[in-house]
């Protein structure tokens, strides 16, 4: 007996034409992308329009694409473009409508800095899934890949053995001319198109030399203001204790430029960094603050240092923008690089408890340091209480964790009173949510949002789409709550 199978008939019309409505499931993440920016205020974008020419998209639905292309890894115009033709979601967003991708780039370009206003909105509505207020919160940063190749970079040695080297090569054609001139000989080469290709590889050079100089001077200025004031409290501490201090004196900042500094001609605002697994990359340094109850990120920024260090005041001040309950936490968690004694200390003047690693831990970290105080066998002291699954005895906070009371207003100083909470079993434990809250958002970014690399060039540019990326992540997150 023959197997009968489903008619495929792509031939036979409609009788009645379908509604786009039915093409999607009702908790499909397009429609909720549609949902959320419905509820921004989109008159500023609208009002830009000077109502002449051709007849413009919406605003509303050209930024509906970019948020659910760029929650979905489709980030390029010309893929959102031929998505409106291929995808049902995009089709959906769309309306049926196809705009070519010059007008989703341009939009995007255009209104850069206005869509990155919509993040403090986009955390209001956010509230409707019940996040609201900020409390613990888990910061770090990662490297995005720059629009731009590393080897279309410069060094700081090089750039000025090139540029004699132009300058000597432009000298001797002036000669070449010259003699050419005097003699009334044709020459073998063009002399002023080859004169005009150098000079105008010359400016290039002497302005990538100008820029490696100017960064260098900037970086020098606040080395030396740093440096400065580690002297300084230094000084104090020895004519206070009459005893030289303890510890190797820091280092004088030297001015100028290094040898290896170098500048990017394709993008000259990324730089050179270190990235996880090794080796260097043309890039920049993404920060981002994840709420730990909600994983939402609640504050971004984005750098041309690849030193966390100088990140972290910055994007906690970015979360002044938030609305009410959700500019301030009551916690920051943050690894080594984020350490330093003025940023525990800013974060103090804020009413914010720092968390932040003084190094990278060890493995297979001794007994005593693990449980946050002293532990000896049971049965050995009357002051001990008995834990039924286990083998060791456990004094109470205070009496295994001498170091503790340390945490309070009696330590010297807001370092020693961080550092004493993280050897606490409660820091220790708070502390331990940071890996397993920023990094997989990260993670989801870089593989599920396909964000590895920006399209947009300069540091302006750049944070706008980073902000637009953190954007679509936090819808993309806040449709899962609801749906969950």
């Amino acid at each position: 007996m023959a197997t009968r199978f489903q008619t495929v008939d792509r031939a036979t019309p409609y009788l009645l034409p379908q509604s786009i409505e039915d093409w999607l499931p009702e908790d499909h993440l397009a429609r909720f992308v549609v949902e959320v920016v419905s509820k921004l205020d989109l008159a500023p974008l609208r009002a830009s329009y000077a109502g002449r020419g051709s007849t413009p998209y919406d605003p509303g639905m050209l930024l509906s694409l970019l948020f659910y292309g760029y929650a979905t890894g489709v980030r390029s115009s010309r893929k959102i473009e031929a998505a409106t033709h291929d995808s049902v979601a995009f089709r959906y967003i769309a309306a049926n409508s196809h705009p070519d991708h010059d007008t989703i780039a341009s939009f995007r370009l255009r209104f850069l800095v206005e869509i990155g206003e919509y993040f403090v909105r986009i955390l209001e509505v956010a509230r409707e899934t019940g996040m609201r207020q900020v409390g613990s919160v888990s910061l770090d940063g990662t490297k995005v890949k720059a629009n731009a190749s590393k080897h279309r970079a410069m060094s700081y040695r090089h750039a000025r053995k090139i540029r004699e080297q132009l300058r000597d090569e432009v000298d001797e054609l002036l000669r070449m001319a010259e003699e050419a001139d005097r003699n009334e000989n044709r020459t073998v080469i063009d002399v002023p198109a080859e004169l005009k290709r150098r000079e105008k590889r010359l400016d290039l050079i002497e302005s990538a030399v100008k820029e490696i100089e100017r960064r260098a001077a900037e970086t020098y200025r606040m080395e030396k203001e740093e440096y400065d004031g580690k002297m300084a409290v230094r000084e104090k501490k020895e004519k206070t204790t009459g005893k030289k201090a303890k510890g190797k004196k820091p280092a004088e900042p030297k001015p100028g430029p290094g040898d290896k500094d170098q500048v990017n001609f394709t993008d000259e605002e990324s730089r050179i960094m270190p990235v996880s697994g090794g080796g260097f990359e043309q890039a920049y340094n993404a920060q981002a603050v994840v709420d730990n109850a909600s994983r939402l990120i609640v504050g971004t920024d984005l750098g041309h240092t690849p030193v966390d260090r100088q990140a972290l005041q910055p994007v906690l001040e970015a979360m002044k923008r938030n609305p009410e309950g959700l500019t301030t936490p009551e916690t920051v968690l943050a690894d080594a690089g984020y350490c330093s004694k003025q940023n525990v200390e800013y974060c103090v003047e804020r009413g914010i408890e720092p968390l932040i690693s003084i190094g990278r831990e060890q493995h297979n970290i001794p007994l005593l340091e693990r449980c946050g105080g002293s532990v000896e066998t049971s049965g050995t002291t009357e002051e001990t209480e008995s834990r039924p699954d286990s083998q060791f005895t456990v004094r109470n906070e205070e009496e295994a964790n001498p170091i503790a009371i340390s945490c309070g207003p009696t330590a010297d100083n807001s370092m020693d009173r961080m550092k004493a909470r993280l050897k606490t079993a409660g820091g220790r434990a708070e502390y331990g949510k940071r890996k397993g809250v920023v990094e997989p958002v990260f993670g989801i970014i870089k593989e599920v949002l396909n964000f590895r690399r920006f399209l947009l060039r300069g540091l302006k540019k750049a944070k706008g789409e980073w902000t637009l990326a953190c954007m679509a992540y936090n819808v993309k997150r806040m449709h899962i709550i609801r749906t969950s």
